[in-house]
């Protein structure tokens, strides 16, 4: 019996997502292996990798979300954005282009909240309550 394919989505996101954060943080806490004893410029250059890599799943995953709904596609398309601008921000270690990856990773939590509000609360009304816009 197969999974739904909203369901392969969703499992594929959020479970990448949860891998990405207990990633990114053995990266941070330079507990990944041949990290350690690493300059800063070789530290920023791996954050500044790791980011891409991320930004790239995110643009893949940001074509699969034109199947799911304008809300959705907006927290993949934010999402990409973000990851793209920290890149930038690590590779080139500049703090004001990493703020604004942070700043733009705040813009796209707040909409990957309505998103999710728009999802649960149509599933417990058992109808759309806030628009998501149609999938294309």
């Amino acid at each position: 019996m197969g999974v739904p394919q909203r369901q392969h989505f969703g499992a594929t996101a959020f479970s990448s997502f949860g891998a990405f954060w207990l990633s990114y943080y053995a990266l941070v806490k330079g507990t990944l292996p041949g990290l350690t004893g690493s300059t800063a410029a070789n530290t920023g250059n791996a954050v500044g990798l790791f980011l891409l890599v991320w930004g790239v799943f995110t643009l893949y995953m940001t074509i699969a979300a034109l199947r799911v709904n304008k809300a959705v596609l907006a927290v993949f398309v934010a999402l990409t954005i973000t990851f793209v601008v920290l890149a930038i921000g690590a590779f080139t270690a500049q703090n004001n282009i990493t703020k604004a990856g942070g700043w733009l990773g705040l813009l796209t939590g707040l909409v990957a909240w309505y998103a999710s509000f728009a999802g649960v609360a149509a599933s417990t009304f058992g109808r759309p309550v806030v628009p998501t816009g149609p999938a294309e």
